[in-house]
């Protein structure tokens, strides 16, 4: 999935995201830091958490869950976080802070995490069907294993935004750290059509009534 010109050893490590403004008649490129684009593509995993947290709601509610809005939302976490986005923290990131000597110790958590959230995407995927959705012992195992990745994942996701990414510019040199973006927007329309297929798509219903 990395494509393009050179950055880390013959591979770009988040590929391009141009966004074209209008200056005086001319195209003008916005440029993304990787530590911005790696807080983007958090933004499309807070999404998804948001997700399972609907899907957790209705199994601990008795409601209806068409199973493909957690199917779906489980292959965006491997195809997407799993397998690209970490891919690239583990490949990546996570050398160069331990030849850094840097939050080495952070590092091997988060790292850890990593090869946890796989296995409970696993179970996530095996339990979102429509046959163990009728099956109470099944619904309970996919609720559980939808509420570990949440209670993992949020602290994961802000300890790598608060404290990992920020130190990531100190540890390589200013020709690694180009400005680099990552297209993601296909994956934001797809958890929004997911969102909407739930119901929990707009903003303003989370607002509370005070």
């Amino acid at each position: 999935m990395i494509a393009g010109a050179s950055v880390f050893g013959g591979a770009r490590l988040f590929g391009t995201a141009e966004e074209k403004q209008s200056d005086h008649g001319m195209d003008k490129e916005e440029e993304v830091s990787p530590v911005e684009d790696l807080m983007r593509e958090h933004g499309i995993l807070k999404r998804v958490l948001l997700v399972y947290g609907e899907g957790i709601r209705r199994i601990e509610t008795d409601q209806e869950l068409p199973p493909e809005t957690i199917m779906d939302s489980a292959k965006i976490i491997r195809n997407f976080i799993e397998d690209y986005h970490e891919k690239l923290e583990e490949d990546f990131l996570f050398p160069r802070f331990r030849k850094a000597g840097k939050l080495v110790d952070l590092v091997e958590v988060l790292l850890q995490q990593h090869q946890g959230g796989r296995k409970l995407t696993d179970i996530t995927m095996r339990f979102a069907t429509n046959q163990a959705l009728k099956n109470a012992d099944d619904r309970r195992k996919l609720a559980d294993s939808l509420r570990q990745f949440v209670r993992m994942y949020s602290p994961h996701e802000a300890r790598e935004d608060t404290v990992l990414f920020p130190e990531f510019h100190k540890i390589v040199s200013p020709h690694e750290y180009d400005s680099l973006g990552e297209d993601f927007e296909k994956m934001v329309d797809k958890v929004s059509g997911i969102e909407k297929k739930l119901g929990i798509y707009e903003l303003s219903q989370f607002t509370p009534k005070i």
